[in-house]
């Protein structure tokens, strides 16, 4: 079961020698943790020789006792093949659901394109030379705001439980939301899902990237082209929450409302084709925004009007609905409005992360077909 995870795209030039500590919050808990390092964007062999795991206790130092080596096939060390991920062998003992887990690892020979994700809007840390090992937090003097290498954290489950994975763009990546308080949206889903009793869904994995489009490849690749990766490859996924297409409508590319119901339907007939139901969220107001004009909108109610009454979809959340102002409905509620038109405060992520109906994230009868 994914219990945390992120989207990896290139992120400048990996540093030999270099050794990361990156600090990543849980969803659910469980026992037998794995994590997955990716190479997805390398171009050569990327090897790590030290790769361990313990909770955070401040910063970069751990919990005492709390920090121990993950093994892959039985070695300490791994090489990963250029475009590869790869995931360690089970770590005995559980980890608490809504905890800080603090991942370290170490690269002798890291260098060309480094994967990873920019938009952590968590502090992590950096050191050279391999202090994976050590807990304390002398040798981590450099702090950074981007992870590095790891983009998921899975546990074991009873059977019975879920997960949903929230794909979007630099909303659901959290910006302009508080760092180090997880207050992205996913994340005030992911405490509603807790102890509902509505759902088995406990599971909460963010495949949010900052400019992503739907049908168009940026600085990432588009939410069609990155889906596989991204979503469909993590264990106990029950149902993706789809909410995307801001950045396709208003970059005035030409796209259409229905070339982006198009790129929905494509998505979506993947999705259901794996067995996982999908909700849709409405796209959010942006006027005031430098891009916005008329005619985006335009295009951005009737996309809203196929998602509220289209049928595709498996259910509906709607976001437009949760955080635009009653006074002025193509704008952001003032008090949700981080001040660039587009962005939300951490209110306006909370009143998003509550417009989910959580029954609708079961997915008990299947997708539709």
């Amino acid at each position: 079961m994914v219990t945390w995870a992120t989207s990896a795209f290139r992120l400048g030039t990996g540093v030999p020698d270099r050794a990361y500590r990156l600090v990543v919050h849980t969803s659910v808990g469980g026992d037998r943790m794995r994590v997955r390092l990716s190479n997805a964007f390398g171009d050569r062999p990327l090897t790590f020789d030290s790769v361990y795991a313990g909770r955070q206790r401040e910063g970069a130092a751990l919990v005492p006792g709390s920090n121990r080596r993950l093994t892959f096939d039985g070695r300490t060390s791994v090489t990963v093949p250029p475009g590869g991920l790869v995931l360690s062998d089970p770590l005995p003992g559980r980890v608490p659901a809504r905890t800080n887990l603090v991942v370290s690892l170490h690269s002798p020979d890291a260098g060309g394109p480094a994967t990873g994700h920019r938009l952590a809007m968590q502090t992590s840390y950096l050191t050279q030379g391999d202090h994976t090992a050590d807990e304390s937090a002398a040798p981590w003097t450099t702090t950074v705001t981007s992870w590095f290498h790891l983009d998921a954290v899975t546990v074991r489950t009873p059977a019975r439980t879920g997960a949903v994975v929230a794909l979007g763009d630099s909303i659901t990546d959290g910006w302009e939301s508080t760092t180090d308080l997880n207050r992205r949206w996913p994340d005030h889903l992911s405490r509603r899902l807790q102890h509902s009793l509505a759902t088995t869904v406990r599971g909460v994995a963010n495949a949010g990237i900052s400019a992503n489009k739907v049908l168009a490849d940026t600085n990432s690749p588009s939410a069609l082209n990155r889906l596989d990766r991204d979503v469909l490859s993590h264990p106990g996924v029950r149902t993706v929450l789809l909410f995307e297409g801001v950045n396709d409508l208003k970059a005035h590319t030409g796209v259409t409302a229905q070339d982006l119901i198009d790129g929905y339907r494509l998505l979506t007939d993947r999705v259901h084709a794996a067995g996982h139901c999908v909700v849709a969220a409405t796209i959010a107001p942006f006027k005031g925004w430098p891009e916005w004009d008329p005619a985006a909108e335009a295009v951005r109610q009737e996309v809203n009007a196929f998602i509220r009454t289209g049928g595709l979809f498996d259910a509906v959340a709607d976001f437009d609905r949760a955080v635009r102002d009653p006074g002025d409905p193509e704008s952001i509620r003032p008090a949700y409005d981080n001040g660039d038109h587009l962005h939300f405060t951490d209110e306006g992520m909370r009143a998003m992360a509550g417009e989910v109906r959580l029954k609708d994230l079961e997915c008990a009868s299947g997708p539709r077909r």
